[in-house]
């Protein structure tokens, strides 16, 4: 009985620190495994949520700000992804990235459909990844 409880606990705190596979994408859609649909989202390991633009007033121009990011930096990742949307209309400030390094954080930025797929690989592979992705233009 002990060692069942013991076996249940590990493999409950191994997925809550392992990063969600993001298991599909269309135009204005995100499916995040153990999470939801979403139209733009945030991963981290043990989680996800929406990425509501209106909490930091983002906008395509200028784009993503440190303040988007500070929520998923905070739960200890290693590399943090950045999708761009699919056409790639959303910007990422180099002032962004720099704050990203300067956490000691790797950033990754790319159009969505890509930076999914990187993301994915790097959540299959173990590693501490998040990132923040937009799933329309």
């Amino acid at each position: 009985m002990v060692s069942h409880i013991c076996h249940c606990l590990f493999i409950c705190l191994f997925a809550a620190m392992t990063s969600p596979k993001i298991s599909s994408l269309s135009w204005g859609s995100m499916r995040v495994e153990g999470g939801g649909r979403y139209k733009d989202c945030k991963v981290w390991p043990g989680g996800s949520r929406a990425w509501d633009w209106r909490e930091t007033g983002t906008d395509h121009r200028p784009g993503v700000q440190p303040a988007d990011l500070e929520e998923v930096l905070k739960k200890g990742v290693n590399t943090l992804v950045i999708g761009r949307g699919m056409n790639e209309v959303l910007q990422v400030p180099q002032r962004t990235i720099d704050h990203v390094q300067s956490q000691g954080v790797e950033c990754v930025v790319h159009q969505t459909e890509r930076a999914v797929d990187e993301y994915n690989k790097m959540a299959a592979a173990g590693k501490k990844v998040g990132g923040v992705f937009h799933s329309t233009c």
